[in-house]
């Protein structure tokens, strides 16, 4: 059980009530219309549940990491999409607020925190995927401005986004990762475009191509020094993938907690399903293996709240977390027979919507190999 402050048990309980009230009723109604309801953002930023952890002076509220991933859960629980745009104002408004100078800073992060802009992360190509680092997109510096020409693919929100947080190469591929740099760019700069895919589920948030054909970046929109791009985000997807933990977490209980209601309400053979062991423990597992990864995230979250390494940790619950969530939704959504494999109930949505945060954002054989290579640094290996 979490020993939550007063602050953030309030958090957790408006985060709650607004995902109740605001968006779980139109969960599905956003799939059909392909995109997120802006209003809907700025209500969560003047509630304050839109990266709640950045600094005060630039409209956050300086929160614990914990109280993020209270945010992530309890707006998962209702529509894993949204719960993405809150993640993605915590990962991008990380490097912003770390990297960026002082009037980017000032520019960008109380629109983020406020709702009022959303801020897409490009950093996987077409040829590179799991090779992060393996960047083809180039940045040429000419004079005070850098050029950007090339692709970035399977970004989510980008063709929602008011910027993007860019990844590429200012130095030669023998550089690899040391090659790399950020620039946050505007969507609206003149020359790029995007073109969205026809994906099986999170068809609110959309993925899509950028691409970027010589598009000129101020050289003040670059984020820390050149070359230092990719240690940045690498740094900050140790926050997001505990996040995105929660995120999928929410969703699988919000499953589990309407199974539980259908299988007393169901009956068969003369009584309640729920009188069936078959019926109710499959159920049983799925709260044990929700409340395990729930658990690690908390502890990951805490682990960074308290200053200590937690890369190891935040790998786990990227991994494991969303496998849980995708292999409890499919058990509920087989508890529910007939009824579970209609379009009508939210099981099949949220196992579509879930399964791609296994791919996105880092692949269990990724995070697999981010824990072996940190135990045996560990080890002295």
């Amino acid at each position: 059980m979490l020993d939550l402050s007063d602050d953030q048990a309030a958090f957790r309980a408006a985060a709650q009530r607004f995902a109740r009230d605001r968006i779980a009723p139109d969960y599905q109604k956003r799939e059909q219309a392909g995109y997120v309801d802006r209003a809907l953002v700025r209500e969560m930023g003047d509630l304050g549940l839109i990266a709640p952890e950045l600094p005060e002076d630039f409209g956050g509220l300086g929160a614990p990491s914990v109280t993020s991933g209270l945010i992530a859960e309890a707006i998962g629980h209702a529509d894993v999409n949204i719960a993405y745009v809150q993640i993605l104002g915590s990962l991008n408004g990380k490097i912003i607020a770390s990297h960026a100078n002082v009037d980017l800073k000032a520019r960008w992060l109380p629109r983020i925190i406020s709702g009022d802009a959303i801020i897409a992360l490009g950093l996987t190509e077409p040829r590179g995927g799991s090779d992060a680092a393996n960047l083809a997109l180039t940045a040429r510096r000419d004079g005070d401005r850098y050029i950007l020409k090339g692709e970035k693919s399977s970004i989510s929100m980008a063709d929602q986004a008011d910027a993007v947080v860019v990844f590429a190469r200012t130095g030669s591929v023998a550089d690899k990762a040391r090659g790399v740099s950020a620039f946050l760019v505007p969507m609206d700069t003149p020359g790029i475009t995007t073109l969205r895919f026809n994906d099986l589920g999170s068809k609110a948030i959309g993925r899509s191509s950028i691409f970027f054909d010589d598009v000129a970046v101020p050289a003040a929109n670059r984020l820390a020094e050149e070359g230092a791009g990719f240690v940045q985000v690498m740094q900050g997807f140790d926050f997001s993938r505990a996040l995105i933990g929660l995120q999928v977490l929410g969703a699988a209980q919000a499953s589990l907690d309407e199974s539980w209601v259908y299988v007393q309400q169901r009956r068969a053979f003369g009584a309640p399903l729920a009188v069936n062991q078959g019926v109710t423990f499959p159920l049983a597992e799925g709260e044990t293996l929700v409340a395990a990864a729930r658990q690690l995230c908390f502890h990951t979250l805490a682990l960074r709240d308290a200053g200590k390494p937690h890369t190891s940790e935040a790998a786990m619950c990227k991994w494991l977390a969303p496998k849980t969530a995708v292999d409890v939704i499919h058990q509920c959504l087989l508890v529910h027979g007939h009824y579970g494999w209609s379009l009508d109930l939210p099981h099949q949505q949220r196992l579509r919507d879930v399964m791609g945060l296994e791919i996105g954002d880092g692949t269990a054989q990724i995070m697999k190999l981010v824990i072996a290579r940190e135990k045996l640094k560990a080890a002295g290996a």
